[in-house]
């Protein structure tokens, strides 16, 4: 039963007051009580429950993300740690996972309300970075983890681990691993296959190797990766979710796992991936 329900905007935009201005009466409506953090003070006439956007998961039944695919991939990282599902509204481009127009909010969180609508458990990743004995980094991820060559003109050197076995040392801008769900992002750019969001199943694709037989691999969900970076360079970087997160230095090892953390998304009635993929790829158009 859904009855309390946070609310994360991008801001900055002019789209989110116009439909919050719409969104709080129609919840007020049916019961639930709203929160938002303060960011905008001019709408409390209309009665949200203010709320410190971190202590927000610990409140709330689900939430409901106004904005991009890089809004929501913000809130699935704080969500995620309490499984609290969102429902993600696209205010951006492709939207791959904010797929609902805000056009068809209203409808679709009576959908919600009435249980219409199904949820996705999504697998994220847990990565460390380890320099050493040191551990200078831990991060999650539902996308995806990169370690590239950053400003740099020359490629780089890395070794990747499996399990402790060695697979091969790349030269190359660099490595994504990513989630099913960060297969349409960075790494289908980069040439990467796509794969269906709910499997569990983690991908490697280089980017621009210099031996081109080093093509994409699909790991098993319960693979540990580990990079190690081989060349000497002050200008490596290690991003997670397109967050520029730490630099890596030569012999610094980042490690990749599923995370025992999962991102639970709301689907809508009859929602397709394949569709999906077909309106925002434009498969069959001419």
């Amino acid at each position: 039963m859904i009855k309390k329900v946070g609310i994360i905007s991008k801001w900055g935009r002019p789209e989110p007051p116009e439909i919050l201005r719409e969104l709080l009466p129609w919840l007020s409506s049916k019961g639930v009580e709203a929160f938002c953090d303060s960011t905008y003070q001019s709408l409390d006439e209309f009665g949200p429950t203010r709320c410190d956007i971190e202590e927000m998961p610990s409140k709330v039944d689900m939430g409901i993300v106004l904005g991009g695919d890089g809004t929501m991939l913000w809130a699935a990282r704080l969500f995620s740690m309490r499984e609290v599902p969102l429902l993600g509204v696209n205010l951006g481009g492709m939207g791959y996972i904010t797929e609902v127009a805000s056009s068809n909010l209203l409808q679709t969180m009576q959908n919600v309300l009435s249980g219409d609508c199904t949820t996705e458990k999504r697998i994220m990743l847990s990565v460390e970075h380890k320099r050493e004995d040191e551990t200078l980094a831990k991060l999650s991820a539902l996308n995806d983890v990169v370690v590239n060559k950053g400003t740099s003109a020359r490629i780089i050197e890395l070794e990747v681990l499996v399990d402790g076995i060695s697979i091969t040392r790349y030269r190359a801008d660099g490595i994504i691993i990513c989630t099913p769900t960060g297969s349409t992002a960075y790494s289908l750019s980069a040439g990467g296959p796509i794969l269906y969001p709910t499997l569990n199943s983690l991908l490697l694709t280089p980017i621009c190797p210099h031996t081109l037989t080093n093509r994409p691999i699909v790991l098993p969900g319960d693979a540990v990766v580990d990079i190690r970076l081989i060349s000497v360079s002050d200008n490596v970087i290690l991003t997670h979710d397109g967050i520029v997160s730490s630099t890596i230095a030569s012999g610094d090892i980042i490690s990749i796992r599923r995370s025992s953390q999962v991102t639970a998304l709301i689907m809508p009635p009859k929602h397709d991936h394949f569709d999906a993929l077909k309106t925002k790829l434009k498969w069959g158009e001419r």
